[in-house]
């Protein structure tokens, strides 16, 4: 089943996301006083996978921050029952994904937004996790296989400080400082045909050490501030 990635963006969704980008990055600046480091890594006119440490359910937001070109997200379809909630979500970056798709629908959809030239964050850990490390059985392979199959680098993010912003259980976030650092690019060998298993798990190792090198400095700059 082919997903709904939506229309290219119109000028009510230009100024939509523009809005909605300016009042998150007031509120993040005033509440977390968050500063991004190696920002001069993103891919600037090629499409690419951000892919962060996930440590709290603000990652998602404050990572869409570090640019201002609009990142796409996956969503619960139930996000778009509502007509008008479904037209802001999406104006925001986010698509839908049916409940119970497969993954691999979910991952053409991921690859057909990068084909559109649009930035993407996949989470390589998949859920929220807890600890200074980013652990070889946390990983999930998903985003070295699309990033494999679209040609586009994976840009790690590691980011300090949510855990303590929005902690798990916690309802409501709370100031903190946040730093978020761009790591290394990875980027993938070129394949004709079929991408190998081998080589999806060695890309994904690849991330794992320049995401933890990442968040590792992201974590010695808040100890550092704090």
């Amino acid at each position: 089943m082919e997903l709904d990635l939506g229309k290219p963006m119109g000028i009510k969704e230009k100024i939509t996301y523009r809005f909605f980008w300016t009042l998150a990055w007031i509120v993040a600046k005033t509440f977390f006083r968050f500063s991004t480091v190696n920002k001069d890594r993103l891919p600037k006119d090629t499409p690419y996978i951000l892919s962060p440490v996930h440590r709290s359910y603000i990652d998602s937001p404050l990572g869409g921050l570090i640019t201002k070109q609009r990142v796409r997200f996956l969503g619960k379809e139930s996000l778009w029952n509502n007509r008008l909630g479904g037209w802001f979500v999406g104006a925001l970056g986010c698509f839908p994904v049916q409940r119970g798709t497969a993954d691999r629908a979910a991952l053409r959809a991921c690859q057909q937004v990068l084909e559109r030239g649009e930035p993407l964050v996949m989470f390589p850990e998949g859920t929220r996790r807890s600890g200074p490390k980013v652990k070889d059985e946390n990983m999930f392979s998903g985003p070295a296989f699309v990033a494999a199959r679209a040609g586009v680098p994976l840009i790690p993010l590691g980011i300090a400080g949510t855990d303590k912003a929005m902690p798990h259980g916690a309802r409501f976030f709370r100031p903190a400082k946040v730093f978020m650092v761009v790591g290394q690019p990875v980027l993938p060998p070129e394949f004709e045909g079929r991408v190998p298993r081998q080589a999806v798990d060695d890309l994904t190792e690849q991330l794992r050490q320049s995401l933890q090198e990442a968040y590792d400095q992201a974590q010695t700059l808040l100890a550092e501030k704090s």
